[in-house]
């Protein structure tokens, strides 16, 4: 890692070094990843049709049916532009840490805004499970958005919403993919995102690697491997 760049940390980062700090060190100062998982190709097509359908009911002004059948009073977020900065992983919406000579940020799917004048983060989630499941790593993900819109100057309230597009399975194919949808409310607590931000920028900055988490699958591979080079 060149040490005069700034750290740069997403909520993907953090949720790595909860699972262990170990593969964070190693993918962020040493650019050593984990084995990458098969590519989410279908999910981020999903992704980048649903912008397009909640953009379109943007420019119209309009309510998106989903927010009005779960009965959520709240707009689309109206400046599309600022939006669109917000969403791309090359920038994001983003707090730099003087302190830490670092940045968190995080790339949305979208914002909702209520009457207050306060904004939510709404995340857009596929999946072929039965069940919509709200894993930990959403709630990171919630959190860190909520902490961002803060730190950028905007009131929130302290909740995140996930849109979950559950493929349908009971009814056939047909030549078109059938989706339940469904909306999922969490409450968010940015409170805890300074002192994790701040112990995983310092991990970064350790000499050494700490040890892999006991519970971590590719730590015992990693100690299987190397006792044969012994």
């Amino acid at each position: 890692m060149n040490n005069n760049k700034p750290v740069q940390l997403s909520p993907n980062s953090l949720n790595l070094y909860l699972e262990c700090p170990c593969c964070f060190w190693l993918e962020k100062k040493m650019k050593i990843r984990r084995p990458q998982p098969y590519p989410y190709a279908l999910n981020t097509a999903v992704d980048l049709l649903l912008k397009e359908e909640f953009d379109d009911y943007r420019k119209k002004g309009e309510l998106h049916p989903l927010l009005l059948a779960y009965n959520i009073k709240a707009k689309l977020f109206p400046n599309q532009e600022l939006l669109n900065q917000w969403r791309s992983n090359f920038s994001g919406i983003r707090y730099y840490d003087k302190e830490l000579d670092a940045t968190l940020f995080g790339a949305v799917d979208d914002i909702l805004e209520f009457e207050d004048g306060k904004l939510a983060p709404l995340d857009y989630k596929s999946t072929g499970s039965a069940t919509a499941n709200i894993y930990d790593r959403f709630q990171i993900q919630m959190d860190v958005y909520t902490y961002l819109l803060e730190k950028n100057g905007f009131p929130t309230t302290k909740k995140g919403y996930l849109a979950f597009y559950i493929v349908n399975k009971k009814n056939g194919f047909g030549d078109r993919l059938p989706f339940r949808k469904e909306i999922q409310e969490i409450e968010t607590d940015p409170s805890d995102i300074p002192q994790l931000f701040k112990e995983a920028v310092a991990i970064l900055k350790r000499v050494v690697p700490p040890p892999h988490n006991q519970e971590c699958q590719y730590g015992q591979w990693f100690k299987k491997a190397s006792s044969f080079n012994n």
